[in-house]
Order: structure tokens, then C-alpha cells, then sequence
């Protein structure tokens, strides 16, 4: 049986923070770069373009060597973009904002589809719980600061229950899951592929799912003195995606062998991962801007995080854009 490991970080991410960003000019800090360091999670483009190694044939001709970090949730992924451990990574909406928050060293490089419907909340098929009224009183397991995070509070608000009426449990997704297994939740918030694998193992009570109360985008995003550095670095990567993401549109029997070749996950749980799933990469628009700033402060106001943030402040853009 797959088990969901949890990643440790401490010691060996406040060492890897030690090593300084270059800070000369533009020219010779893009011909310093020998290693490039990638954040991803257990599934989505980034998964693709590693096994498709689309990334590492783009930088072939700068002598750049690639490294793939995984990780299980988007907020120790911001964490070890702050602090240097990596230079780029993919996470859903709501790690960016709680990491700009606590004043991460971090922007958005480009926007992604949304989780959509390989996110959801949901419960066992025994539950009584048959609707999202009926989580008054309620634990759900969910991780804090990530994409399923702003789902419960957006399914909540729709569902005309105040946030301070159910009982957060806040799990990393391997710790939800024992949680889950073991009844010492009562509902699980979270996304795909740990989503899917709930669905092999329990075919659990879906009470809603991102894609029928949220409008909003997974993130490209990147160390911010990184962005600086080497601007072709992350202008090629993210074109990089791109291919990575019309391979999967023309290959959809094929993505989730790819999946669970890198990732380990069962190949049932990443095929309906990724049947589900939307491929892109495009630029952050003004709307999606206006999107990612009505999350954030809806977060502040719920005191969630500990300041205002502002998403314009974050965003970067690629010389001569």
C-alpha cells in the first residue's frame, strides 16, 4: 500500500539558505548558475515536464544542471523558496499569500489552471454528514495556508456557516490522512493526488469541490532574488512548462503513467488525478491580480494572516515585458 511520507525541514533547509543568491550584474550571474533548483508536489505540469525532462533540455546549451525537490504542500515549498533551498516551484493560491504575508522573498512568475475538480471536501460513506450545513460543530483536517484551506473557508461562507463554527484540525496531508483513517476527523480538505488516493481506498461523500465555489489559479513563482539574477533562467522555464503542458493535452493515455512514474502514486489514484486535470501556463493578467487579492483579503479579514498583503507588489515580470 502507498504511504504518504512527510517531509522534514529544518536543519538541512536553514543550511541551504546559506548559500547566497549571486548578486552581480545580470551577465555574469547568468553565467555563474550551474544548479538549478525545482519545488514541485505529487502531481500537476511540473511532474510532466520532469519526466518528460523538457526543463533540462532547455537550459542543455547553459551548461545548467537541474534539481527536482519535492514536496508534499505548498507552504514548506514557499518556506524553502524564501529562504534560498530552491529557486522556482508550483503551488496553489493560498501558500503565496500566507508566505507575502510573513514577508517571503518571493514572486509570482506565472499563473496555472486551478485544482478545480482534483480538490475537494469530503467525508466516508458512513458519515452522517451529507451536506456542507452539516459540518457545524465539525473537525475538518486541513493544511493550513494551503489551496484546501481556502476552499473550506470559501465552501463555508457559502454555506452560510462562520469559520469559527467548525473545528480547523491542521494536518500535513499524510497526518490527515492517519487522521482520516483512524475517525479522528470528521471531513478531509485537500487536493489531488491525495484526493484521488481517498477515492480508491473509502469512494468517500464529496460535499463540494473547488471547481463549484472558487475562481482562481495555481502559481508559477520564485525566489525573488532569483527572478532578478537570471530572468532567462525562469523565462525559459516557464516557456519550458509550456511544451511540457501541449504534450499532456496531445498525450492525455500517457500523463498518468508519467505521474506515477516519477511520484511514486499509485497509477488508479493519478489517472483520475489526471483525467481531471487542466494543463497551462500563461501570464498573470490584471484579473487574476483582482482574484488572488479578494483570497488574501478575505484571509486577513478572517484573521488568518497576520497583515495585509498586497499581490501587485509580488508579481514579477520578465525584462522587456
Amino acid at each position: 500500500m502507498f504511504n504518504l511520507t512527510r517531509r522534514v525541514f529544518g536543519t538541512g533547509l536553514l543550511a541551504a539558505a546559506a548559500f547566497a543568491i549571486a548578486t552581480t550584474s545580470f551577465g555574469a550571474a547568468a553565467q555563474e548558475l550551474k544548479a538549478f533548483n525545482i519545488g514541485y508536489q505529487k502531481t500537476g505540469l511540473p511532474v510532466i515536464a520532469r519526466q518528460r525532462q523538457i526543463i533540462e533540455k532547455a537550459l542543455a546549451g547553459k551548461g545548467v544542471t537541474v534539481k527536482w525537490v519535492e514536496f508534499t504542500a505548498g507552504p514548506p515549498l514557499v518556506e524553502a523558496l524564501n529562504v534560498g533551498a530552491i529557486d522556482v516551484g508550483w503551488t496553489g493560491d493560498a501558500p503565496p499569500i500566507f508566505g507575502q504575508s510573513a514577508g517571503a522573498n518571493i514572486v509570482y512568475a506565472a499563473a496555472l489552471p486551478s485544482n478545480g475538480d482534483g480538490e475537494a471536501i469530503f467525508v466516508k460513506p458512513a458519515s452522517p454528514i451529507q451536506s456542507l450545513a452539516d459540518l457545524k460543530g465539525k473537525r475538518i483536517g486541513v493544511g493550513k495556508g494551503t489551496s484546501a484551506h481556502n476552499l473550506l473557508v470559501a465552501a463555508l461562507e457559502k454555506a452560510g456557516i462562520a469559520f469559527d463554527q467548525v473545528t480547523p484540525v491542521y494536518l500535513s496531508p499524510a497526518d490527515a490522512a492517519a487522521a482520516f483513517a483512524s475517525d479522528q476527523i470528521d471531513a478531509w480538505a485537500v487536493w489531488d493526488p491525495f484526493f484521488a488516493i481517498a477515492e480508491t481506498r473509502y469512494q468517500p461523500r464529496v460535499l463540494v469541490r473547488s471547481s463549484d465555489v472558487l475562481k482562481v489559479n495555481t502559481y508559477f513563482l520564485a525566489n525573488k532574488d532569483f527572478a532578478k539574477a537570471h530572468p532567462d533562467v525562469v523565462s525559459t522555464t516557464i516557456a519550458a512548462l509550456g511544451d511540457a503542458a501541449k504534450w499532456a493535452d496531445q498525450n492525455r493515455d500517457k500523463v498518468a503513467e508519467a505521474l506515477h512514474e516519477v511520484t511514486g502514486v499509485p497509477l488508479d489514484a493519478q489517472t483520475i488525478a489526471a483525467n481531471r486535470t487542466k494543463f497551462g501556463i500563461f501570464p498573470i493578467t490584471d484579473e487574476i491580480v483582482a482574484g488572488q487579492q479578494a483570497t488574501a483579503d478575505r484571509f486577513f479579514k478572517l484573521g488568518l494572516i497576520p497583515k495585509a498583503v498586497r499581490i501587485s507588489d509580488a508579481i514579477w515580470t520578465a525584462p522587456g515585458n
